[in-house]
């Protein structure tokens, strides 16, 4: 026998026997079934009378009888049987009706998001950063919403700032904290600094470097160095900053996609490596330095980019503001 299984309603709320009955007997008839009916038929069986049932949905009694004996026309199977003045569920009723109360529970759930939403007090903010700028300095705010904001939730992308640009770009992200791209303008971003930051070469804290007066690019030319992802940004502007002020190559011994990977590497070797400086302070303690050596390459703000005129929810707006807060440094 040909079907079609067009029932759009949500079982979550089943067992997954209850489930199995339902969608057996579904295949085995063409039919195509309104969940608003099926959510008819678990108040009436909830209710025990087609009245009761009726003024529950905001619909008349000829209302919904007249939906229920539609509904059996499509199914091919009673749904009640009379026992006198009484109309009782069929167990197909019954097992339907468990159906139907997924369904209210769904729509029920909907219409609160749907409130909540609009009043600000619920939402999903989604925010993307590069791994460094993820670590404290991104989610010591992150804390201080979620405790403010309780019906809110947060959906943190962690990812190389190419592929951040790309994902705020399609919509799949609506904050990002990070460095500006300047290799890859995309007019239809915003960008607004936050924090002065730059970027630095990074050693152990006991390394033979820091104890030198001046750094010269002969120093860092002649030792071993970690890099970062070929596709990261921050390696394609430390290169270009270290070719310009006369690094002509570099000996990479290391490339290390993980930030944490990376600071561990660096402070038991004496392999060099570059890091933004104020966003990598917190992560420093004994262990690491930065040497002293600049190049106004380095230079590497952290801002906020968003989409051009991105209509944004409360969240988004909170937390943006939370940001600006605290400044360009």
């Amino acid at each position: 026998m040909a079907y079609s299984y067009c029932c759009n309603v949500r079982l979550a709320s089943l067992s997954y026997d209850e489930k199995y009955q339902f969608r057996h007997f579904a295949y085995q008839v063409d039919m195509n079934i309104d969940p608003r009916h099926l959510a008819q038929l678990s108040a009436i069986v909830e209710e025990e009378s087609f009245q009761l049932a009726a003024e529950r949905m905001g619909l008349t009694q000829p209302a919904i009888s007249r939906n229920m004996r539609g509904l059996e026309a499509r199914l091919g199977s009673p749904l009640f049987e009379r026992s006198g003045k009484r109309s009782l569920p069929t167990a197909l009723a019954k097992r339907l009706a468990r159906t139907g109360m997924a369904v209210r529970a769904a729509q029920a759930e909907a219409e609160m998001d749907a409130s909540l939403m609009a009043e600000g007090k619920r939402g999903i903010v989604r925010i993307g950063a590069p791994p460094i700028v993820a670590g404290r300095y991104l989610t010591q705010i992150l804390i201080q919403f979620l405790e403010e904001k309780p019906g809110w939730r947060v959906d943190l992308k962690v990812g190389l700032v190419p592929e951040l640009r790309s994902m705020l770009s399609r919509g799949r992200v609506d904050i990002v904290i990070g460095p500006r791209d300047v290799m890859n303008a995309d007019t239809g971003i915003t960008f607004s600094p936050l924090v002065e930051d730059r970027i630095g070469i990074l050693c152990r804290a006991n390394h033979p470097l820091v104890h030198q007066t001046k750094v010269s690019p002969k120093h860092l030319q002649s030792h071993s160095w970690l890099a970062h992802s070929r596709d990261s940004l921050l390696r394609q502007q430390t290169e270009m900053a270290l070719l310009e002020s006369g690094v002509e190559k570099l000996d990479i011994v290391c490339e290390v996609g993980a930030i944490s990977a990376a600071l561990e590497i660096v402070s038991s070797t004496d392999l060099l490596t570059a890091m933004p400086v104020k966003m990598t302070l917190p992560h420093l303690e004994d262990r690491l330095k930065f040497l002293e050596f600049d190049h106004p390459l380095f230079h590497r703000p952290i801002g906020l980019s968003t989409r051009r005129n991105a209509q944004l929810d409360e969240g988004a707006k909170w937390l943006i503001d939370r940001f600006r807060c605290r400044g360009v440094t």
